[in-house]
């Protein structure tokens, strides 16, 4: 049997378009077809975006910064990167706008030499005694004020962490105790207010929530301490029309810390409570592409989205989920896999998943930095997973559909409303190396805004199909934009991703390469290679929560 699709009318409220799906071996002929199908529901979105989602991190790990005897970070930290690299700024511009988080470990050890400070400003000394590692830091205002002219060239959204261990007491059982001292930050927020730099939100600490990471916070003093920044942040910007967002924790999840830490920090203190994911494990890990291709794995994390999910919604309170940090593998990832095509896999799924549990915002760590950057650090030359990020960014709208497989958990499909134009886009993720799908596309009929397709070799005959109980005329007119994206050579831990065929890479002088999509009558099938992406932009499904 060839494929079809078949949209089935259940009621008046909801709308289901069903697409059967056809895979095949590579090599395989058609009789070994393996059926199944992606169902979007599209009588009402499951989730909404925010229109700039796609947010990467900047560190301040210095050279010094080593993991499993590799230094992988070289001159990529917001202390010492070459902000006048041309390929840098040409790569978030592409975005406009970027998000971009401002933190990591060591921001908790930042001091600010705001003016007027009687602090010296030292550098991160590696100790290995110390917290963390490194000894105490310093931020110039000089080096601030580069920081923020680059980001107002860049058109960039900064969101930065602020140092939430200042004034604190050790505590015997590996916490740290008191009150937040604020002044510092305070400082700094004024300094940044009086200079008439934007900062999009702040945020306080990083990775101290539940049982932290070197050390933690309880989360009542985590929540009272957030409604002390709240009171700064409302009088410093008492005459600034924009204010920033408020954010908090910057950690791992854990349920009854968030659950209290939202609880305790209402009616206003919070209106952003941000998590970091790492679900892969160590960098050092022998087995990350394993768990990579394995749909089992990807499919654990959705427990902490439905959770933090449930949280939100059973506390009544306009507090929204990011994730703030995510790596993937931590400490500082694994060179030619998180930084490789293959990863592009967990990215993309990462980012689909989080949508559909009504996730915000997603800050890939990093932007440039360790083996996970989007960047090369020291070529600045984009990653595969900088092209997922910015064909996500321009393709993925803000109204999430809900997308679901069945046939073979080898296949990974999202859909949301397009971006900025009519229809949906589908995102399929083939994690399979050895089979082939195919998808056939959709035509419209405009009398009861439903989708029918008759199998996709019989369009030189023009049929009739009775679904719901209505006549609807078969119809393969349209036309559709895809985006294939594979590996060079097929080698999935290649660092050079193919768009369509084409080697994607920065221009001779430093721009970003365009990225041009296919254009195919949707009569013919989507055809998704092994270890393959798509996305699909199908502009003639007009689907009712896509209108609202």
């Amino acid at each position: 049997m060839g494929t079809f699709f078949l949209l089935r009318h259940l009621s008046v409220s909801v709308f289901i378009f069903v697409l059967r799906l056809a895979q095949n071996a590579r090599g395989a002929s058609e009789n070994a077809a393996v059926q199944g199908t992606v169902s979007i529901n599209g009588s009402s979105a499951i989730g909404r975006i925010d229109g700039d989602f796609v947010c990467a991190t900047m560190d301040w790990w210095p050279p010094e910064k080593c993991d499993y005897g590799t230094c992988s970070w070289d001159r990529a930290s917001l202390l010492n990167l070459d902000l006048s690299n041309i390929i840098l700024l040409n790569a978030i511009k592409a975005f406009s706008p970027l998000k971009i988080r401002l933190g990591g470990t060591l921001q908790d050890k930042v001091i600010y030499a705001t003016e007027g400070s009687q602090q010296l400003c030292p550098s991160f000394i590696k100790n290995s005694s110390e917290l963390f590692g490194f000894s105490q830091g310093c931020l110039p205002m000089s080096r601030w004020d580069q920081l923020n002219d680059f980001f107002m060239k860049a058109k960039v959204r900064v969101i930065f962490g602020l140092n939430a261990l200042n004034g604190r007491i050790p505590m015997s059982d590996g916490s740290m105790g008191g009150p937040w001292n604020y002044s510092n930050a305070a400082s700094l927020i004024r300094y940044t207010v009086n200079k008439g730099y934007s900062i999009y939100g702040w945020e306080l600490g990083n990775e101290l929530s539940g049982s932290g990471v070197g050390t933690k916070i309880g989360a009542a003093q985590y929540a009272a301490d957030m409604v002390s920044l709240r009171s700064i942040v409302q009088k410093i910007y008492e005459d600034v029309e924009v204010k920033p967002l408020l954010l908090a924790p910057g950690g791992f999840f854990d349920a009854s810390w968030f659950q209290e830490l939202i609880d305790k920090s209402a009616p206003n203190a919070l209106d952003a409570v941000t998590h970091h994911i790492y679900n892969l494990g160590p960098g050092v890990d022998e087995h990350l592409i394993e768990k990579i291709l394995d749909p089992n794995y990807l499919d654990g994390e959705a427990n902490t989205f439905r959770n933090l999910q449930n949280i939100l919604t059973s506390s009544k309170t306009p507090v929204t989920a990011w994730v703030g940090e995510a790596g993937g593998a931590y400490n500082s990832g694994r060179n030619h896999v998180t930084n490789a095509f293959v990863f592009s896999f967990w990215y993309l799924d990462q980012m689909g998943m989080s949508a559909t549990y009504d996730t915000k915002t997603y800050c890939r760590q990093s932007l440039i930095g360790g083996n996970y950057g989007l960047l090369n650090t020291s070529t600045f030359v984009p990653n595969p997973d900088y092209y997922s990020a910015l064909l996500w960014h321009r393709l993925m709208g803000r109204k999430v559909l809900s997308a679901k497989f069945s046939g073979t958990n080898k296949t990974r499909a999202y859909a949301h409303c397009a971006k900025v134009s009519d229809g949906i886009t589908l995102l399929l993720i083939n994690l399979d190396g050895k089979k082939t799908i195919h998808v056939d596309d959709v035509a419209t009929h405009s009398a009861f805004n439903l989708r029918v397709k008759h199998h996709r070799h019989m369009h030189s005959r023009k049929k009739h199909f009775k679904v719901g109980g209505h006549i609807q005329k078969s119809s393969g007119s349209g036309i559709r934009e895809e985006y294939h994206l594979e590996a060079q050579d097929g080698n999935i831990q290649s660092q050079t991703m193919l768009l369509n065929g084409n080697i994607l890479a920065p221009t001779p002088d430093g721009e970003m390469p365009p990225l041009v999509p296919i254009k195919v009558n949707s009569s013919e099938a989507i055809v998704v290679a092994p270890f393959s992406i798509v996305f699909a932009h199908i502009p003639d499904i007009n689907l009712p929560a896509c209108r609202s």
